[in-house]
């Protein structure tokens, strides 16, 4: 087996050279799912000479995993949707490869939703509120697809907007408040006041493939998936991909293009030209100044990229000696409710998943994921405790360890997914997904169905890399059409696109 793969590793290398020799026909820049599902296109349409760019030492992207007090666990991606009306091929896949998932039960969240000062809400007063955000969940729903069948219009509002309408009320109770969290921000790590209706409800994940949703707890990662796609194309070697069209720890920092190729500068010096660009970076590296362009972006282009939403969506991490919270059935989820919105709202223990491992995490978002990734886990540690002596009383261990993911702060993430704000219509969002000339892009913030979810990031790479096979094989370059007819984009009194 050594002997063959050493003679595939050659063959690979002359079919697909980095730029030290012949030029690829694509670069993709990003091993996330969209990129290696770019990739898995290109090569098998025939279009076997790519380069793949990872900024980092794996590949995944955000399906990332993590090492915590000895067991794996999910800072990103963690959840699968099933039993719905379309079959999701995540889920087939996981099947296939045995992935190790675990239902997740919310029915009992009434029964342990916890007061600021401390003690239970009663449960006929949580399912009373409950009850009030799953009828305005349906009413946002209904009235989205009556927002959608208006012709010629593209008619949006918030779902605060909507859920005034549904009730002319709005939550203001910490109870209120920490149930419209669970329906809203739980699930696009943004408040309602900041994201779309008409393109977050009714929601695609769940309305496709269905509400049953399932915890990814297996010891290889939830990026497993990733590389039972990456297997199938690129070389490896006792499970270590060892196929020279990936590279991986090369961070892209500049990318100058014209009408006949794509040059780009790495951080550690070396340079890479192709004829074709895909970036699968995500939404907030195009965000941030990590890439620069030569030349700039087309100001439309570039109003599109500032103007949507790149949320930040945040598991916390801790390690007790022993369990002090209720565990068995209908015990996995509980909430506390505090005034000032999302303070540490949503938690779950790990016992059903990882059974003696004595985890619990806490999801936080938006505007308190920022918060507290600029302080110190000590300090991080230290609201946690006060809440969870609310919760438990005085009497509880001092955690052994703890794990702040920074996702907002890391340069070659700047958050965790993409959400559609109510401002952003679909030609500014038809935008956001317009190639340049050469360069294409890709990732789950281009989804119109399944934003924010790995089921767009993995439709969107395959959809940008036929793109980019068109292009190729039929000269229908959609790129070169918007560099020539860049659209306007109205700002102000003043209309900025091509003269």
């Amino acid at each position: 087996m050594r002997v063959l793969a050493i003679i595939l590793a050659l063959f690979f290398h002359f079919i697909a050279p980095d730029a030290s020799a012949a030029e690829p026909s694509v670069i993709i820049v990003g091993a996330g799912i969209s990129g290696i599902l770019a990739a898995k296109t290109l090569h098998d349409a025939g279009v076997r000479d790519f380069l793949i760019l990872e900024g980092t030492d794996r590949i995944g992207g955000r399906m990332c995993k993590g090492q915590f007090s000895g067991h794996t666990i999910e800072l990103g991606a963690n959840w699968l949707f099933s039993g719905g009306p379309k079959p999701n091929i995540l889920v087939d896949i996981g099947k296939e490869i045995k992935l190790k998932t675990f239902y997740s039960d919310y029915e009992n969240i009434s029964s342990n939703t916890y007061k600021q000062e401390g003690g239970l809400y009663p449960k006929n007063l949580v399912e009373e509120i409950v009850n009030v955000g799953a009828a305005e969940a349906e009413f946002c729903a209904n009235f989205s697809r009556r927002l959608s069948s208006l012709p010629g219009q593209d008619v949006d509002m918030s779902i605060l907007a909507a859920q005034r309408l549904y009730s002319n009320k709005v939550p203001t109770t910490p109870l209120e408040m920490v149930i419209d969290f669970y329906y809203n921000d739980y699930e696009d790590a943004e408040p309602p006041k900041d994201t779309s209706l008409k393109h977050t409800y009714p929601r695609g994940e769940s309305e496709d493939f269905g509400e049953d949703t399932y915890f990814v707890a297996d010891p290889r990662g939830f990026e497993s998936v990733v590389h039972y796609f990456a297997n199938k194309f690129l070389l490896n070697e006792n499970g270590v991909i060892t196929d020279p069209r990936l590279k991986l720890n090369k961070v892209v920092r500049e990318i100058e293009y014209t009408k006949t190729g794509v040059t780009m500068k790495i951080e550690d010096g070396s340079v890479y030209k192709s004829k074709y660009a895909i970036l699968s970076v995500s939404l907030g590296v195009l965000q941030s100044d990590l890439i620069s362009f030569k030349p700039t972006l087309p100001v439309w282009k570039k109003v599109a990229i500032s103007d949507f939403n790149m949320a930040v969506y945040t598991k916390i991490f801790l390690k007790f000696p022993y369990t002090f919270w209720p565990i068995g059935p209908g015990t996995e989820f509980f909430l506390y409710a505090h005034e000032n919105r999302g303070y540490y709202p949503i938690w779950q223990h790990l016992e059903n998943e990882i059974p003696g491992s004595n985890i619990l995490f806490v999801t936080v978002t938006n505007v308190e994921s920022k918060r507290i990734e600029q302080q110190s886990d000590n300090e991080t540690l230290a609201e946690i405790m006060a809440v969870l002596k609310k919760m438990f009383g005085n009497d509880i261990p001092y955690p052994e360890d703890i794990l702040v993911p920074r996702w907002w702060s890391h340069r070659l993430y700047r958050g965790t997914y993409a959400n559609w704000p109510s401002r952003f219509n679909e030609k500014s969002h038809d935008q956001l997904g317009a190639p340049i000339g050469p360069i294409y892009f890709t990732g789950e913030y281009l989804s119109s169905e399944y934003i924010g979810y790995v089921s767009g990031a993995y439709l969107e790479g395959i959809r940008t890399a036929n793109d980019v096979i068109n292009c190729i094989k039929k000269k229908s370059c959609r790129g070169f059409k918007t560099l020539q007819t860049a659209p306007k984009v109205q700002m102000g009194r003043k209309a900025y696109g091509p003269k």
